[in-house]
């Protein structure tokens, strides 16, 4: 018998694997990233189907509850997402440092190439 939760989290699950392919059609995301997400949405629309997986996942790791597999499974993944944002931030944060740099140096260059204008040079004499 299904219930009205497994229809909300179908829905939702559809809608979800169904942005990760117009995401990776516009080619916001890579193949790899695709198939990630796809995975991961698929494996959960399993579980919501099919309840018994987790239970039977539960007792071959020695968890006692099928929902402390789904709890624990969840906060490993979201902190691997996590340290996985927190290096790309890392990354453009370093980036920017070198632009930044790069920039100013190319600025900095420039005004001391550039002659001096008549209206600097007022307090040289003639």
């Amino acid at each position: 018998m299904i219930t009205s939760i497994q229809v909300l989290l179908t829905a939702f699950i559809i809608f979800a694997i169904s942005r990760a392919f117009l995401r990776f059609r516009e080619k916001a995301i890579t193949a790899p990233l695709f198939i990630f997400w796809s995975l991961i949405w698929t494996v959960a629309l399993l579980v919501v189907l099919s309840p018994p997986i987790t239970s039977k996942l539960a007792s071959f790791i020695g968890v006692g509850r099928g929902v402390d597999v789904i709890v624990y499974v969840s906060l490993v993944l979201l902190f691997y997402l996590v340290f996985r944002i927190y290096v790309m931030i890392e990354d453009l944060r370093h980036e920017i440092t070198y632009l930044v740099r790069h920039i100013a140096l190319q600025k900095s260059s420039k005004k001391s190439s550039r002659p001096l204008s008549s209206s600097r040079k007022r307090g040289s004499k003639k």
